[in-house]
């Protein structure tokens, strides 16, 4: 079953107008107007290569607006304003509200974004995504799809994705360092997604693909404490 995008039409700037359907969401298929995007259980070598990267309904609907942001060279303004919805999720508690809130009707919330994204200058494209996500009642996933996004974007570039947690926010400089060691240690640029753990009590938490590298007093504290039951 498939919802049409809100004021379906072309968009200034894209080429044609879209529909995002999840159809049979047994058969994992998400398509664009008649167009299909991709089909999960047949597909190409890129498809199987991003099927890696990405799962579940929020990879698919990552993998739905990456390739139009591809398709319309929309890659970087995507980025930019799904930065700027990362900031308002932060910092913003109405915003919050809007994308969580059970009580807000679907109506409520397509409205909601489409102001926000008008207020914000979004891309014609982050714009219809946002209608999108409101109407089918997944704008909760909006977080997960943004991850999800990113790691496209980085293999797409050729980098590799690294999630780090660190006490406290780093500085640009501390990015920039991490960076450039994480590309001596990996041999690959590296892109970042931080968060803020103020739990780990100093230190760093860097998990690239399946490997953790872990530098905080919490954990040392913790497999201190482990080693110390053994002891008793």
């Amino acid at each position: 079953m498939g919802w049409p995008a809100p004021n379906q039409g072309v968009s200034p700037g894209l080429k044609r107008p879209y529909i995002l359907s999840v159809s049979n969401a047994c058969s994992g298929r998400l398509t664009f107007s008649s167009r299909q995007v991709l089909p999960f259980f047949q597909g190409t070598s890129d498809v199987t290569s991003q099927k890696a990267i990405v799962s579940g309904l929020s990879g698919r609907y990552a993998l739905a607006i990456f390739d139009l942001a591809i398709e319309n060279n929309a890659l970087q303004a995507v980025e930019s304003d799904f930065a700027s919805l990362r900031t308002m999720l932060a910092e913003s508690e109405d915003f919050g509200v809007l994308v969580v809130s059970p009580v807000i009707t679907g109506d409520e919330q397509s409205k909601g974004v489409a102001a926000i994204a008008d207020k914000a200058g979004f891309s014609p494209l982050t714009a219809k995504f946002l209608g999108v996500l409101a109407a089918n009642r997944r704008l909760t996933s909006l977080k997960s799809v943004m991850d999800a996004f990113d790691r496209l974007a980085a293999e797409h570039r050729g980098e590799v994705s690294a999630s780090v947690v660190s006490a406290a926010e780093l500085t640009d400089a501390q990015m920039k360092t991490l960076q450039k060691n994480l590309k001596t240690a990996i041999g690959q640029d590296v892109a970042i997604d931080q968060m803020v753990d103020e739990t780990l009590l100093g230190g760093l938490k860097v998990k690239v693909g399946s490997r953790m590298i872990d530098s905080s007093l919490k954990t040392k504290l913790d497999n201190l404490a482990i080693a110390m039951k053994g002891v008793q």
